[in-house]
């Protein structure tokens, strides 16, 4: 490691350290199953004030600060871009109330908090209770996913999140702005004066930037392989200018320019997002880790008592105050108002603008923009914890969560698909049947299974299933280039090694295939849709069959030679869809699903 005689390490290495920890707490975070912020607030930790190896103001320099406000701009960029005000005006009353009554309020009571329990001063209070909005979309999706609750709730919660990301913001930034011209300007009226001229400034440069790239894209004036670069160089430029004109309002303006291309329903929308949330990866991952290391055990001393307290008001008054008088009058259930109420994740995007602002207010002179460092790292840590371990359980106890087994979402209604999804609900696993042709669906029906009428790429798709409760999707339509789109547009939401697809019919020249690359895993054993329904109507079936010690795998293969394996569901209820010869670990109590040939008896091993 390159380390320079007074102890301080090389620029080029720092970043590399940065980067190597933030991106491997969030895979070890996957691998291992836990929220990354924990392993995130670890590591720098850590490097930083444990052990010293790391010191951000001292290996990173007077670039430091820049670097942490370009990201921020950043990561708000995309909390505007994720705020479709089309989406908010249909979602459910729910969400509505939690957003325009439920931010205000949520602001309110968090700085009534940050004031009379923390112990911090009007200013300070203020700009940190609009952050506090921010119930950290980045952690909800996971735990969402994990806890795999209904429907409702789960809506409820993660366009919450999603909404309330950039009205956080907006209001930190806002409160911000008006502490620092109160704290810099001469007079009342000079104050006034600074804070409309920024503010109109930073708004209508947002807007404008917004506009005007909304404009290019649609018509053409930039090449496809330039839209991002030209997009984050947009945005740099829009956020110095703005900065130019009153501090820190670039911050405000980056925020209105993703809201405004967010509402420009344009073509290459998904792929901008699809970039800007992998940067955003980088970008908040660099951010904790940089903002963790900077911690002093003096500055970690601050979290006294009081502290505490502030983090059970927050957890235990503050958020369910909020949600329960946001959702009086509505038609949400009780149980449902109450599992929202206590679940309010703060994430990374909370702890980035808290640290910024917290140094911010420091330089204005402001001694408690010190404490706010520390207590958005304590209240990000305990509500992660907390609701990284009791979300699922308090959902079970509330009779809101969805099945222990992670549902399969089977795209096309056929014979084929009926008969497979029987099988997998025969051993408890949740099938949901989709296909745009409500005559294809019959058969799903008549067998008992349920279906959703409509395209699952479609909008009416992602608010009318309950996707947090299906853990995989094959796409078995008759159509091998939307099988393969299917594929290829959810993999990234489900994971790749989750989204399947048919085998696709052969093309009388290789030329003419589609490539590879693209689409899900194989399943199917090498048969493709119209092979499938063709066996179907021969008279092939599923059986379920449950190995035990006397009857293995082996015994199995002896005994069905001719059939083939579909999926397997071990022990521990973990489903796992078949490729053709693919190997998998088969200890006793675990089921296989299998299409066999007509005229073979049940085996005498019953699936349950």
């Amino acid at each position: 490691m390159a380390v320079a005689a007074d102890g301080a390490m090389a620029p080029v290495m720092a970043f590399a350290l940065v980067g190597a920890l933030g991106v491997g707490s969030q895979w070890l975070a996957w691998r291992l199953r836990m929220p990354a912020i924990v392993l995130m607030l670890a590591a720098g930790l850590i490097i930083g004030p444990v052990l010293g190896v790391f010191d951000p103001v001292r290996d990173v320099g007077p670039l430091m600060g820049p670097m942490i406000s370009i990201a921020v701009a950043i990561i708000l960029f995309e909390g505007g871009l994720t705020l479709n005000l089309h989406s908010l005006r249909d979602a459910a009353e729910g969400v509505r109330r939690l957003v325009i009554i439920g931010a205000p309020l949520g602001w309110l009571l968090s700085t009534l908090a940050l004031h009379y329990v923390a112990g911090l001063g009007w200013s300070a209070s203020t700009v940190f209770g609009g952050i506090m909005i921010v119930t950290g979309p980045t952690v909800i999706a996971p735990l969402l996913r994990q806890a795999r609750l209904k429907r409702r709730p789960a809506q409820l919660l993660q366009w919450e999140a999603i909404v309330n990301d950039p009205v956080g913001a907006l209001a930190a930034v806002l409160a911000f702005e008006v502490v620092l011209v109160l704290q810099t300007a001469t007079t009342l009226t000079h104050a006034m004066w600074e804070l409309v001229l920024g503010v109109t400034v930073a708004t209508v440069l947002g807007a404008f930037a917004g506009w005007g790239l909304a404009r290019a894209f649609r018509r053409a004036w930039v090449p496809e392989y330039m839209k991002v670069p030209v997009l984050f160089a947009v945005l740099l430029l829009t956020f110095g200018l703005s900065d130019a004109v009153l501090h820190e309002s670039g911050l405000l303006a980056v925020t209105i320019m993703g809201l405004v291309i967010a509402n420009a329903d344009l073509p290459s929308y998904t792929e901008l997002r699809r970039f800007k949330e992998h940067a955003t990866v980088l970008l908040v991952s660099g951010v904790f880790i940089l903002l963790a290391a900077s911690m002093k055990f003096e500055t970690l001393a601050q979290l006294d008592w009081r502290a505490g307290v502030f983090v059970l008001s927050i957890i235990l008054v503050a958020r369910p105050v909020t949600v329960l008088l946001s959702l009086v009058a509505t038609k949400v259930p009780w149980r449902e108002r109450l599992l929202v109420a206590f679940t309010g994740p703060r994430g990374v995007v909370l702890v980035a603008v808290a640290g910024l602002f917290g140094e911010r207010l420091a330089a204005l002179g402001l001694e408690d923009g010190a404490r706010i460092g520390p207590l958005a790292f304590a209240l990000v840590a305990a509500t992660v914890v907390l609701h990284g371990f009791t979300l699922t359980p308090f959902a079970r106890w509330l009779g809101l969560a969805g099945g222990e087994i992670p549902g399969v979402l089977l795209v096309g209604g056929s014979r084929w698909a009926t008969a497979f999804g029987q099988a997998l609900k025969k051993v408890e696993v949740p099938v949901l049947v989709l296909d745009a042709n409500r005559a294809r669906l019959r058969s799903a029906r008549e067998g008992g299974l349920p279906i959703f009428f409509g395209d699952i790429l479609s909008e009416a798709a992602e608010h009318g299933v309950e996707i947090m409760s299906y853990g995989k999707v094959v796409a078995a339509t008759d159509n091998d280039a939307y099988n393969t789109l299917v594929a290829t547009d959810l993999a990234p939401e489900f994971g790749r090694e989750n989204v399947h697809q048919l085998k696709r019919a052969k093309q009388e020249s290789t030329r003419h295939a589609l490539p590879t690359t693209l689409g899900g895993k194989p399943i199917g054993a090498g048969r493709s849709y119209f092979e499938l329904n063709r066996m179907v109507d021969e008279g092939w079936g599923f059986r379920t069959t449950r190995l035990t010690e006397e009857f293995t795998i082996k015994d199995w293969r002896e005994k069905n030679p001719e059939a083939v394996l579909f999926a397997r569901l071990s022990p521990s209820g973990d489903l796992r869809l078949l490729a053709e010869g693919e190997e998998f670990r088969s200890p006793p109590e675990t089921v296989l699903v299998a299409m066999v040939p007509p005229g073979v008896e049940k085996p005498e091993q019953p699936a349950h």
